[in-house]
């Protein structure tokens, strides 16, 4: 049975495997010449990302893995309900799941009060392996409860709700990544997984462009209902990164970012 060590070794094994591989392949083949510090970038976002650890570690104690296997043992959930095979249960589970980060990071561009949120993550000047975790933990929160109801309503498998977070770790730290690709293997990789070029262009300063391309595993739905952008119109090496109302690196250290929903007047 998965304890909470067991889960906590798999999932910081794996995001540690990834971040230092990105990171290396960063240093190796970069895309874009970083325009900010990279020190004051990585100190923030990294103390950003050490935060979300403690917040879900302690803000939830019982994990959300333990609940799948109550869920399981409980009967709850639709996949339960109808008894569906394991295996079959863990594949549908990750495709939903994957459906639902893709609604939810939709959701929280269109509403304001998800958005003043989930906009403290586009607020990075230059996009690389580390803004893959820069998230407010507000909106960390948020993001657990409603993958809690999931596992609730859907009956997702414990070991699929576990595969799933590793593939979202990981997947989030490559697509945001500061990698060369080269152009083919791009073009292929973007049938099955959303690639840094492709997640890119969300980051830029041009409105219709970072409200396009909100994947994070999968690339398909973006396609499927019509938010795919193939390419930034300034080009990948000239894009600005970021937001127009946030332009100055020194406004943007951590406790004015963690205080940025809930300040009056701080338009995001």
């Amino acid at each position: 049975m998965l304890t909470l060590d067991h889960q906590s070794f798999i999932r910081l094994t794996a995001f540690f495997g990834i971040f230092a591989l990105m990171a290396a392949w960063e240093v190796v083949a970069p895309r874009r010449a970083l325009r900010v510090s990279k020190p004051a970038r990585w100190f923030t976002n990294v103390s950003i990302t050490v935060l979300n650890s403690v917040v879900g570690r302690y803000l939830f104690p019982v994990t959300a893995t333990w609940l799948a296997l109550s869920a399981k043992a409980q009967g709850w959930g639709i996949l339960n309900y109808l008894n569906v095979p394991s295996l079959a249960a863990g594949v549908i589970s990750i495709v939903l799941l994957d459906l639902a980060i893709y609604a939810q990071h939709f959701t929280f561009h269109k509403v304001r009060f998800f958005w003043f949120f989930h906009g403290m993550h586009h607020t990075d000047l230059d996009i690389d392996v580390t803004t893959g975790a820069r998230f407010h933990p507000v909106e960390i929160a948020i993001s657990l409860v409603i993958k809690i109801g999931l596992i609730i309503l859907i009956g997702i498998p414990a070991w699929s709700f576990l595969l799933f977070e590793i593939l979202l770790n990981a997947t989030s730290m490559f697509n945001h990544s500061n990698v060369r690709v080269n152009i083919k293997i791009d073009r292929f990789l973007r049938l099955i997984l959303v690639t840094p070029d492709m997640h890119r262009v969300h980051h830029s300063v041009i409105i219709r462009e970072h409200d396009s391309n909100f994947g994070f595993n999968l690339p398909w739905w973006d396609r499927i209902f019509g938010t795919y952008k193939s390419q930034p119109t300034a080009g990948h090496d000239n894009m600005v990164i970021g937001l127009a109302n946030f332009r100055d690196p020194k406004g943007l250290t951590l406790p004015r970012l963690l205080t940025l929903p809930f300040v009056k007047g701080r338009k995001l």
